[in-house]
């Protein structure tokens, strides 16, 4: 079953949603990479304003590829979220609670979201171009200079996406593993 989520992600509505869960995703999401995050948690330690309100954002770990004429956005799949791994803490105490990517989460990441109420969906590697097709449009926010990793604002709709781990820290991976142990064993 397919839920429709409609942003900003509040705690209320992360905790509806379960690792597992089909979501087509609507609303406003910024787009930030390592060099981004970087940056960003930079401003945070020395106490400087982020260049966007984090209050129940959502941030697509994506370095969009250039629009081509007559579109918005170039393919735009996800990237590897580890790398955002060293950030994301400090990105959800700032206010952040939703997250888009591609693979595993380190143990203080998943505690992190435990706390703070987070959601880590996870994005088609591959699909780039089909994922591009949900994004309305693209503003560039801060940090022109970082290239495809700048900061971005994006409205989607429909962005098809799988809650990978929820607030509660299970995490369908784990989960997908374990499933497939018992039935080798059996």
């Amino acid at each position: 079953m397919e839920k429709r989520i409609r942003l900003p992600l509040t705690r209320e509505l992360a905790r509806t949603l379960h690792a597992g869960d089909q979501v087509l995703l609507s609303g406003t999401i910024y787009t930030s990479r390592d060099a981004g995050h970087k940056r960003m948690c930079e401003a945070l330690a020395k106490g400087e304003p982020l260049p966007f309100d984090p209050t129940d954002a959502t941030i697509y770990y994506v370095g969009p590829t250039p629009a081509k004429p007559g579109q918005v956005i170039g393919s735009a799949g996800p990237t590897t979220s580890g790398r955002m791994d060293a950030y994301a803490p400090t990105m959800m105490a700032a206010g952040a609670r939703g997250m888009i990517g591609k693979g595993a989460r380190l143990p203080e990441v998943v505690e992190a979201m435990k706390e703070y109420d987070g959601v880590y969906f996870g994005a088609i590697g591959g699909a780039g171009a089909l994922l591009a097709r949900s994004i309305k449009s693209a503003e560039l926010v801060a940090y022109e200079d970082l290239g495809a990793e700048a900061l971005r604002r994006l409205e989607v709709e429909d962005m098809p996406l799988v809650v990978i781990i929820d607030c509660q820290g299970n995490n369908l991976y784990e989960q997908g593993r374990e499933a497939y142990r018992r039935e080798r064993k059996s």
